[in-house]
């Protein structure tokens, strides 16, 4: 079954997306980043050149000739990739739960502290609840 963690309270989701994105490919873990606004996938992909500040994280935004040989994939819909390189981990940056969530053996949610956001990661939490998944919580304000 799949494994979800929510990340609440983020002062700058880019930046923890990063931080976990990062975190994960240091674990040989390959990461698919479901960013669905344009801007919001511009800044990922922009950050992760830029993370760690003295590197950058090996990414490409799908559709991609690299995609199987790189760690971490951007992507504006999931759906409407015919065929996924990897389902390791998933990290949503959508409003609604991704259709193929269950398919990857880890599932990240990052919520910051705008009201509209965390109604909507609250919608998404009792959606994977209700299925039976169960959840971790992380409160990023409790760290330094």
């Amino acid at each position: 079954m799949t494994q979800i963690d929510f990340y609440s309270n983020a002062s700058d989701r880019i930046l923890v997306a990063c931080q976990l994105a990062a975190k994960a490919v240091a674990q040989q873990l390959r990461v698919l980043v479901l960013a669905p606004e344009s801007e919001l996938l511009q800044s990922l992909d922009a950050a992760m050149w830029n993370t760690p500040a003295t590197g950058f994280l090996p990414h490409c935004v799908l559709p991609n000739a690299l995609a199987d040989e790189t760690p971490v994939l951007l992507v504006r819909d999931v759906e409407h990739v015919q065929t996924l390189p990897h389902d390791q981990v998933l990290m949503n940056f959508a409003s609604e739960p991704p259709a193929l969530f269950s398919r990857f053996s880890r599932l990240v949610e990052i919520v910051g502290g705008d009201d509209k956001e965390r109604q909507q990661a609250r919608s998404r939490f009792k959606f994977y609840r209700d299925r039976g998944y169960e959840i971790r919580h992380h409160d990023l304000s409790r760290r330094g």
